[in-house]
């Protein structure tokens, strides 16, 4: 995985390039789409040029909004997050830093008003902390990123509810991924 980087002790999670281009695409894309079917649709050169045009002004609002939410995903280098695996394991992300040991659950869940997917981490002491992705990060390689760096550090309650949500034969089918049987205390 290119979006994985190991610095020092610490590991830095940055979204996929691949994911960078196809958000793009389908932001600013669809948003210059939109403009194109309105200005074709204003020459009313073709018998469709209202359809050219209901069509630019129905999605136009739509893609402007999803493009805007997605901004701030599309700096060069943005780090989701970091994983520092010291004597207090932590996630260190934008919201602050969690301590591995204080996850209760971890998991990848779109957000319904903006469309982008946000993990979500739940923790004994009741917080919830959400990091925004962007959509940068597919789901595959986010399971394979928290059951490789995060799982190990985890508790036993918090490891049995992990457990129960990934499939590790999907994961060894479409990843190539084999979890290592380790226990760090």
């Amino acid at each position: 995985m290119s979006m994985v980087q190991k610095k020092g002790d610490a590991v830095i999670i940055k979204g996929s390039k691949f994911y960078y281009v196809l958000m793009f695409l389908a932001t600013v894309g669809f948003l210059i789409a939109c403009i194109f079917l309105i200005i074709h649709g204003l020459k009313f050169n073709s018998k469709y040029s209202f359809f050219y045009l209901g069509g630019g002004i129905i999605f136009t609002p739509f893609y402007l909004y999803i493009t805007l939410w997605n901004l701030p995903g599309f700096i060069p280098g943005k780090v989701l997050l970091k994983i520092v695996p010291r004597e207090n394991v932590t996630v260190i992300s934008p919201k602050g830093p969690v301590l591995i040991k204080n996850i209760r659950n971890i998991d990848l869940i779109r957000n319904p008003l903006n469309l982008i997917n946000d993990i979500v981490i739940e923790t004994f002491d009741d917080k919830k902390i959400k990091i925004r992705t962007y959509n940068l990060l597919d789901d595959g390689d986010f399971q394979v990123i928290v059951d490789q760096y995060i799982f190990p550090y985890m508790t036993d309650n918090a490891r049995k509810v992990w457990d129960r949500k990934i499939d590790l034969d999907k994961l060894r089918e479409e990843d190539n991924y084999v979890r290592q049987e380790h226990r760090i205390e």
